[in-house]
């Protein structure tokens, strides 16, 4: 009975001491915690909202497996700790502007293209060509980079955008509006080959571009703004050529922009879910269900613009055919967003470029048979 006892009051000796040791390490385990708490705190403390955000992001994904690639670090003002190159900077600057993605450029270029050779009655020479060439790619590429400055708060929260270069942290705020700067003054010297007149009208056109990415905030109808950015190189087109601005120019003006409010459309309902839960702006917010009727009727009336186009300047059965595909091509489209579906609608985007090159090769036979 008194062994019994020893060795039942020692087992309870022994528990009551490994219960003591864990309460110990329990105790160490949840004053760590607390300090390292304190300690990000102390942390966070000297960093900005937009670096918390971007912190709580990748947490947050880093848990669900989702965590995006290629994010460095960033510094308390936004700016990369990163040590990586030049090449991968310039590499990071081509990805802003959008290099790897030239339907951008296309959109811009046709119409431009479209009012050269209508003012130059053909080629325009090429010294023409190459500056308005150049210089849209120029331009279509400042503006990426605009758009991205003034968005960098609102792309981190679209699927489709939170991995561009500026939004993931791989670059600064300051180096976006420093590209856009330099593509813009590049742009603005290759004007210097053109005439006075020219040099003014791009004034406008860079008023334009800087306007347009912040235009979400305050209208429904960004698209508008796009559209009116787009087109500039029309009036410009004229008075680099020395063709009086008529009324030509600004039905092919209209036309763009009428365009323009189609197509962006189309690529604003791929982006609707996201832009509704964070309160952007677009056309394909504001006309709802409507959306798809109203990109029909707005690509009928461009269709019946450019008509109005081909009569005033006595334009052939080449530039009538050219538009004849272009209609082809809004059916085809028509089919492609009737249901709403984001993938199809982001081919009806991409096909315009098509749309546009149709138009281009009815005005450029046109020419080329009259010579």
């Amino acid at each position: 009975m008194n062994l019994q006892s020893e060795t039942a009051s020692s087992r309870f000796s022994d528990c009551k001491a490994t219960r003591k040791v864990q309460l110990l390490f329990g105790l160490g385990d949840k004053v760590s915690s607390l300090l390292q708490m304190r300690h990000n705190h102390k942390l966070a403390s000297g960093v900005s909202p937009e670096v918390k955000s971007t912190a709580r992001t990748t947490h947050s994904q880093t848990a669900n497996g989702t965590r995006p690639l290629n994010r460095v670090n960033t510094d308390p003002q936004g700016a990369p700790t990163s040590n990586h190159g030049l090449f991968f900077r310039l590499q990071q600057y081509a990805l802003l502007v959008r290099l790897h993605k030239p339907i951008g450029i296309l959109l811009l270029l046709w119409p431009t293209l479209w009012a050269l050779w209508i003012a130059a009655d053909g080629f325009p020479g090429w010294t023409l060509f190459l500056v308005f060439f150049t210089g849209t790619v120029l331009m279509r590429s400042a503006g990426c980079a605009m758009n991205d400055y003034a968005d960098q708060h609102i792309d981190r929260h679209v699927s489709r955008t939170r991995e561009r270069p500026l939004t993931s942290g791989r670059i600064s705020a300051a180096e976006a509006v420093g590209v856009a700067i330099v593509l813009a003054f590049c742009a603005f010297l290759l004007l210097f080959l053109t005439n006075y007149t020219t040099l003014l009208m791009s004034i406008v056109a860079l008023a334009l571009a800087t306007i347009y990415p912040f235009s979400k905030r305050f209208t429904h109808l960004p698209q508008l703004f796009l559209g009116a950015a787009f087109s500039w190189g029309i009036p410009m087109a004229y008075t680099a050529t020395e063709t009086p601005l008529d009324k030509t120019t600004w039905l092919l003006f209209i036309a763009s922009v009428l365009w323009a409010l189609a197509y962006d459309t189309m690529y604003a309902m791929v982006d609707r879910k996201d832009d509704l839960k964070i309160g952007v702006k677009s056309s394909a917010i504001l006309f709802g269900e409507a959306d798809v009727p109203i990109i029909v009727t707005t690509q009928l009336m461009m269709l019946a613009t450019l008509a109005l186009v081909g009569q005033q300047e006595g334009l052939s059965q080449y530039y009538f055919g050219g538009l004849l595909l272009a209609l082809c091509l809004a059916v085809y489209q028509f089919f492609l967003i009737r249901n709403r579906a984001p993938s199809k609608c982001f081919d009806a985007f991409l096909n315009n470029n098509y749309f546009g090159m149709v138009v281009f090769a009815g005005i450029f036979l046109h020419y080329a048979n009259a010579a």
